[in-house]
Parts: C-alpha cells; structure tokens; sequence
C-alpha cells in the first residue's frame, strides 16, 4: 500500500494532463483538451485513471478534486465527458465547479481513440 504522505497532484499542461504523483511517479492521470465553446474558453476532462496498485484509497478523488479546483481557479467551465469525472461532480453537487454540458461538438473534438 502507498503512502499518502508522498501523493500530490500537479498540472502537466504540455501533456494536457493532471497527473497523480507517488514522489517522481505517475500513478495517475486526468486527460484534458482545451475546448473553445461559443461561450468561450472551456476544459473537457475525458480520460482519467489510476494505477490499480493505489486502487482504494480515494486517490481518484483527490485527483478529480484538484484538477477541477484548479480548472474552476482559472476560470474555464468543466465539461465532463470523462465518466469518472461525471459521477465525481454528481456525487459532489455542491463543489464549486463550473460546469458546462456535454454537447456533440465536444464529443466530436476528443479523439475517438481516447473516448471511454
């Protein structure tokens, strides 16, 4: 079992990615695409995982709390096409978190390849 003492989470904004840290050691990732919607600037979280050896300790959760923390701080709507990410803002309604819907355009604009 890992030690949550070590665990942060951090932007890798040239890899368009929150990433789960163990020390120097990604055990988890957030995938993200800039998105520009009529409104604006958006962020479509559409991949997120962790290694199954920190499976259990909420370390997802500390992941999705973070990148939406820092999405909402800079002031671009979440749009949730992630499933994981989905059930974390509904299990969380009362997170402050901008949230935009899910519309075909966004769908269209993540790579097939990495829809879950």
């Amino acid at each position: 079992m890992a030690e949550t003492s070590t665990i942060t989470v951090r932007n890798n904004p040239d890899r368009h990615r929150y990433e789960l840290l163990d020390g120097g050691t990604v055990i988890g990732t957030a995938h993200w695409m800039p998105f520009e919607g009529p409104e604006g600037p958006q962020r479509i979280f559409y991949h997120t995982t962790v290694d199954e050896a920190y499976g259990g300790q909420g370390l997802g959760s500390a992941l999705a709390r973070e990148a939406l923390d820092d999405t909402t701080a800079a002031g671009l709507p979440v749009v949730p096409v992630c499933p994981y990410i989905k059930k974390w803002l509904a299990e969380h309604p009362d997170h402050p978190t901008d949230r935009a819907p899910v519309q075909p355009e966004h769908l269209a604009a993540v790579p097939r390849q990495e829809r879950q």
